[in-house]
């Protein structure tokens, strides 16, 4: 027996994809805040280079130990009420940073946020699988980027501006406020499944052979590695270094830069449902995806070693950078072709798993090799960096995105013939 994708009720289907939305939006706020804040913490907590690196990265840490469960949580029990207390932990772990006074505070406090959201993008998909047309599935991955990337934009100059006014403290117990708002709706107005899904088993079916069947899968290997490394240069590159990079190299002040460095995000939350409905009308999504990476390497390689150059230019550069990346989604739709209905949420949580990992090991990395080439200057009590060192630090992301591009090469694309089948 198959799942029945069409649902009467499609406000309320809408309702609660809108919802995942919000969770993913306040994940990308979690995500990118330390980026506008970089030169408070290192003062705050007597950090170098490194030691902020690995204060963000905590974040990660937690992120990818979390996600080896997420997918099989989220396809054994109820996604309503497993996405309910991830955004609790999401929302009491910002409130904690908020208030704290030492290294090791500011770091627990960031991990717990890390395991909170380390549900939101599987909890999207999966409820999606459920709640939305087969046939749109693709469309609306592509929106998933779009909630995401509208938290980061407002992570950046919206933010900053915000802390400018009221002091960071302020701003993020204000946002651990709003996620226990949020909290509360989904708990609320939430529900698993819609009336009209039938299915042939209970939903807490998932086995350990299923477990296997997943893990065995070359493909999905490859997915989950192309993954890591296509999307780790945008979470890293806005995530952390990239402000302080285009402060440096631009001579741009803080919200200027922030304000610039949100057109990745804008440009990813653009792309990425533009490009899903393309690739849905086209079929060949792999060939689609290999020249969206190749070209998104070419844009940030730009950025990072053709400067000086109009600020027009680079805005134009960084933007494309985002939008071409939003090929990135379309391995969760690959990821789900390639596998049972069923095991969606595992199978989505094994290819989000790489991007934590490489942000977890790219970010702190970045953080040393910036260390290594410090010359020993310091502005206002805190590290700073030349351009040589940035360049240096910072030439992993374009290597990251051609390696990612060759690697698509390996991965097969089975199109939309297995779009709408999958038998439980």
């Amino acid at each position: 027996m198959q799942i029945q994708t069409r649902d009467p009720h499609r406000a309320y289907a809408y309702l609660i994809i809108s919802l995942c939305a919000c969770f993913l939006f306040y994940k990308y706020i979690l995500q990118i805040y330390p980026s506008i804040i970089t030169e408070s913490l290192m003062k705050e907590f007597h950090l170098t280079g490194a030691g902020l690196g690995n204060l963000a990265a905590t974040f990660y840490y937690a992120f990818m130990i979390t996600q080896l469960f997420v997918g099989i949580m989220l396809d054994k029990y109820s996604a309503r009420w497993i996405t309910t207390g991830a955004i609790l932990s999401c929302a009491v772990g910002i409130l904690l940073f908020s208030q704290s006074y030492s290294l090791m505070g500011a770091a627990l406090s960031r991990a717990l946020m890390g395991v909170g959201v380390a549900f939101a993008t599987v909890s999207y998909l999966k409820l999606a699988s459920v709640w939305v047309p087969a046939r749109q599935y693709a469309f609306f991955g592509g929106l998933l980027a779009s909630a995401a990337m509208a938290g980061a934009v407002c992570g950046e100059a919206p933010l900053s501006w915000l802390i400018t006014q009221f002091g960071w403290r302020e701003c993020l117990w204000m946002a651990g406020i709003a996620g226990l708002i949020l909290t509360f709706l989904f708990a609320v107005l939430v529900r698993d499944t819609p009336p009209s899904v039938s299915l042939k088993k209970p939903v807490n079916t998932v086995t350990f052979k299923d477990i296997m069947t997943v893990l065995k899968n070359k493909q999905n290997w490859l997915l989950t590695l192309y993954g890591g490394l296509a999307f780790s240069p945008l979470a890293v590159f806005g995530g952390l270094w990239g402000n302080p990079f285009i402060q440096q190299a631009y001579h741009l002040d803080k919200m200027q830069a922030a304000s610039v460095v949100s057109l990745v995000f804008v440009g990813l939350g653009i792309g990425s449902p533009i490009i899903g409905v393309i690739s849905d009308k086209i079929g060949d999504r792999r060939q689609l995806m290999f020249y969206c990476t190749l070209l998104s390497a070419f844009s940030i390689g730009l950025v990072l070693y053709a400067h000086p150059m109009p600020v027009y230019l680079m805005a134009i550069l960084l933007f494309s950078f985002g939008f071409l990346l939003g090929a990135f989604v379309l391995v969760f739709t690959i990821g789900k072709e390639l596998n049972s209905l069923r095991l969606t949420a595992t199978v989505i949580a094994m290819i989000n798993a790489s991007d934590a990992i490489l942000d977890a090991i790219t970010e702190p990395g970045i953080g040393k090799l910036l260390d290594l080439n410090w010359d020993g200057r310091m502005v206002n009590g805190v590290h700073y960096f030349s351009l040589y060192s940035y360049h240096w630090a910072l030439l992993v992301l374009p290597v990251y995105l051609i390696a990612a591009a060759l690697l698509l090469w390996c991965i097969k694309d089975y199109g939309q013939q297995n779009e709408i089948v999958s038998e439980i």
